[in-house]
């Protein structure tokens, strides 16, 4: 299958051996399913899967952000912050699709004050998923951020026996994060879980989920910045992102006509047992 610039409200699937993964362009490009041998790994519902962060990742403070000399005001969609960008809620456009690989985009328009082209790709095989997302202006600078939520189910379907999903990673620092759950701007030695919490990897982002007896999958990306939220009983997230929380206002990343902001995300999986 292959279209052009269309919208499609079924969904485009792609499958790689026994592995089949299902990109919702409608529902904010996000990733509604993806089964290996027949097993589903992401919670599935309209807010679920794994959904794209842009043109912002995580919270923004009251949900406003300067550019320079004017002051902006976004939705307060978690009060009192804004959160997790407009892409999720905007439907995009299929620019290419076959078996394996898929590529959509959206404009950048009201409530975010600029004008802009995001794009997101996706590339699978039997072992792997790679994702790209890329904000583009050909007008006015602004700062952006880029990332993506999956959630990751804590248990797989199947298991009688209970078992919970394992994390492991070995950040460099954790942001202290403050009692508006934004980061403080302190760096800290990293703390035990429960998280919702973010965490630098300064040699890139390397995290390894593991459920014991089935199956091991580890999130990479050339970032430096993971969120990782545990504090749900149904799933697990690990998102790479391209700042930390109220980037925008703490460590902007300038998108301009000759310097688009591009990110990376790899899923890389092995069966066990």
């Amino acid at each position: 299958m292959t279209t052009e610039e269309s919208t499609d409200t079924r969904g485009v699937r792609l499958s790689a051996g026994d592995v089949e993964l299902t990109v919702a362009p409608d529902s904010g490009c996000r990733v509604g399913s993806l089964r290996i041998g027949g097993t589903e790994l992401l919670r599935q519902g309209p807010k679920f899967g794994s959904f794209p962060m842009v043109p912002w990742c995580g919270r923004v403070e009251h949900g406003q952000f300067r550019n320079g000399g004017r002051s902006h005001q976004l939705p307060v969609n978690a009060p009192p912050h804004a959160i997790h960008g407009t892409g999720r809620d905007t439907a995009w456009r299929t620019v290419s699709a076959d078996s394996a690989t898929a590529a959509f985009t959206y404009d950048l328009a009201d409530p975010w004050p600029y004008r802009g082209r995001v794009t997101q790709t996706f590339q699978l095989t039997p072992d792997s998923l790679t994702t790209t997302m890329s904000v583009e202006t050909e007008d006015e600078s602004f700062p952006a951020q880029a990332g993506w939520h999956p959630w990751f189910l804590r248990n797989l379907p199947g298991d009688s026996a209970g078992t919970a999903v394992e994390i492991s990673f070995q950040p460099d620092w954790q942001e202290e994060r403050g009692e508006n759950h934004l980061p403080t701007g302190r760096r800290i030695e990293p703390r035990p879980g429960p998280w919702d919490d973010c965490f630098g990897m300064s040699q890139g982002v390397d995290v390894t989920l593991t459920w014991p007896g089935r199956l091991e999958l580890k999130v990479a990306s050339r970032t430096e910045w993971v969120v990782v939220y545990d504090e749900q009983a149904e799933a697990v997230c690990v998102e790479p992102q391209s700042g930390p929380p109220n980037g925008l206002n703490t460590l902007p990343r300038l998108v301009t006509p000759i310097d688009p902001l591009e990110i990376a995300m790899t899923w890389s999986w092995r069966r066990l047992g």
